[in-house]
């Protein structure tokens, strides 16, 4: 086997693990492989292990990578998306996960319109309060992304998306990861027309906790491709 499907083959171990610790079926929860600053040769073979969900994290680099990518890849732009990128990501892209304004939405809209696409799209939220991250913090700010958002013609809200805080203690990782889940229920009450479904949280170093917390899809990037270029 190769680099990959070894550890494609552990990953899936470790997912049906933790789903067995949740009580959920490992059906539940899908595994998007993040080929940030990977090379071609390692993203070749993730796709020959049967992989079709793919995470990129800069728009200039997904076009690189574009090649590589069978028609049927479902390719999801997981890193911030800058208001000049929108263009680009309305061309590029199956679904964008890091909506974190409103400005950023229109701006994306705008471009979609233009393409004469629809998009489904999550919001970010950063339940760690970490500078580095982007994302809504509070309830109110994500209620008022999503009223923002339900204006626009282009796009449609599955769910939410975050990144955890930067640890090793579970109860702190999964204390960020319920929640973004408490506040996916409490969207649920007040937008009772949204299908919102989607969980994106846990990534190499903390997605078995993510799921534990009700992930519906977990990014995971060095521990599926080995140590990024640098």
């Amino acid at each position: 086997m190769s680099h990959v499907s070894d550890n494609l083959a552990h990953i899936n171990e470790l997912i049906e693990t933790a789903c067995r610790r949740a009580g959920r079926s490992p059906a539940e929860v899908r595994l998007m492989a993040v080929s940030k600053r990977q090379p071609a040769d390692r993203i070749r073979e993730a796709v020959s292990e049967g992989l079709r969900l793919f995470g990129e994290n800069r728009v200039q680099e997904t076009d690189a990578h574009l090649d590589l990518f069978p028609e049927d890849t479902e390719l999801h732009l997981i890193g911030h998306l800058q208001r000049n990128k929108a263009r680009d990501a309305a061309r590029l892209y199956s679904a964008v996960d890091s909506i974190d304004a409103g400005r950023t939405a229109r701006a994306l809209d705008d471009r979609l319109r233009e393409r004469h696409r629809q998009l489904p799209v999550l919001l970010e939220v950063n339940t760690s309060g970490e500078e580095s991250k982007h994302g809504v913090r509070t309830y109110d700010q994500l209620k008022q992304l999503t009223e923002e958002v339900l204006t626009l013609t282009s796009l449609t809200i599955h769910g939410l998306m975050t990144i955890g805080p930067i640890s090793t203690d579970e109860q702190e990782l999964r204390r960020a990861f319920a929640s973004l889940r408490e506040f996916l229920e409490r969207l649920k009450t007040v937008f009772p027309e949204l299908t919102l479904r989607e969980l994106s949280m846990g990534m190499s170093n903390d997605y078995q906790y993510a799921i534990l917390e009700g992930a519906t899809t977990v990014r995971v990037g060095t521990a599926l491709f080995g140590t990024r270029e640098t």
